[in-house]
């Protein structure tokens, strides 16, 4: 549905996107996730018209959209800070778009109320100031109002940035839902991996202008193609060359001279190794305790290293306490020194 060929974008003489290309299929949830200056809001202002490529196309439905006014594109776009009048009330920040259009008053009627009880605004909200609003209801609102005009696409700048984190938790799974009962092919912009990881059908990872890696969230964290992404995304041990040659020893194939990685959870403590699995013995230094799980910083040789385990009640380690931590080596992810998955 969407297409980015060979997108270049340029400030001056900074390069800030270099070829990007990126597909986004018809009702899917893409999601521009990365660090801050990493490229990912241009690219989505880009595709919504805010700024133009020096090179590169972008085509929507066989459309080439590339110099098309934004209000043209029919794109629905969802601010960071929401960009709501403030002063104006929930009922005409949604029903803005549509006087814009030039709509009859029964109409925009309608079409307010039917979106509003979709984002589950009510009749008295509607009738608010938006600045009466907690930061969810204005969520809400700004999504009302994006998708009030029937957009073919939505386009979010990091929606859920300015809320508290267990807000955010609760939105990210309203606003899931919203999109799948909608089924409108959202671009989502954020830096925060559980959001990208919790709501995406697949993931672009942005880096310097460049895009490192797309897929679906377990591609993405599972089958990391660079080193850049194995890092970003969730917590990961980075073994050291001790660590290899003592898994080598017990029959393990790892290279000493590529940076080599293993998710917490791909590691266990003091189970019986089957198949392919290796046991080295280490020293509990501490650990964190969350509820569903624990953490264990266990130290083996002269590396202290992460493990997971799910929490049963029972079975808790002590500071000081010899475990057996074991360990797949088809787990480890293996990097070249240009970053490179090998």
């Amino acid at each position: 549905m969407i297409h980015l060929n060979d997108i270049v974008v340029k400030f001056g003489d900074f390069t800030a996107l270099h070829d990007i290309n990126v597909h986004v299929k018809e009702g899917e949830f893409f999601t521009f996730l990365g660090p801050s200056g990493c490229g990912k809001t241009t690219t989505l202002r880009t595709i919504t018209g805010f700024i133009e490529p020096v090179q590169g196309t972008v085509v929507v439905k066989d459309r080439d959209i590339t110099h098309v006014p934004i209000e043209n594109r029919n794109i629905g776009i969802v601010f960071q800070s929401y960009a709501l009048f403030p002063t104006m009330t929930v009922h005409d920040n949604i029903a803005f778009g549509l006087k814009i259009k030039k709509m009859k008053k029964p109409e925009i009627e309608k079409k307010v109320k039917e979106i509003a009880k979709k984002v589950d605004l009510s009749d008295e909200q509607l009738q608010k100031a938006v600045s009466e609003l907690s930061g969810g209801q204005q969520q809400r609102v700004a999504i009302a109002r994006a998708l009030v005009t029937e957009p073919a696409i939505i386009c979010m700048d990091e929606p859920l940035s300015n809320l508290d984190a267990k807000l955010r938790v609760q939105l990210r799974n309203e606003l899931k839902q919203m999109q799948k009962d909608f089924g409108i092919t959202t671009i989502y912009v954020t830096h925060d991996q559980e959001e990208a990881l919790t709501l995406s059908d697949r993931i672009a990872v942005f880096n310097k202008g460049y895009i490192e890696q797309i897929g679906t969230p377990n591609e993405i964290y599972n089958f990391s193609k660079t080193e850049f992404v194995c890092n970003f995304i969730g917590d990961i041990n980075r073994l050291e060359a001790g660590i290899i040659d003592a898994l080598n020893d017990k029959g393990a194939s790892l290279d000493t001279t590529k940076h080599n990685y293993v998710r917490l959870e791909r590691l266990h403590v003091n189970v019986e190794p089957t198949g392919k699995q290796i046991s080295l013995k280490g020293i509990v230094e501490s650990r964190e305790y969350y509820g569903l799980y624990i953490k264990y910083y266990v130290r083996i040789g002269s590396q202290t290293i992460k493990v997971i385990e799910k929490n049963d009640g029972f079975c808790i380690y002590e500071e000081g306490q010899e475990v057996s931590v074991v360990f797949n080596p088809d787990d480890v992810m293996s990097y070249d020194t240009s970053g490179e998955s090998v």
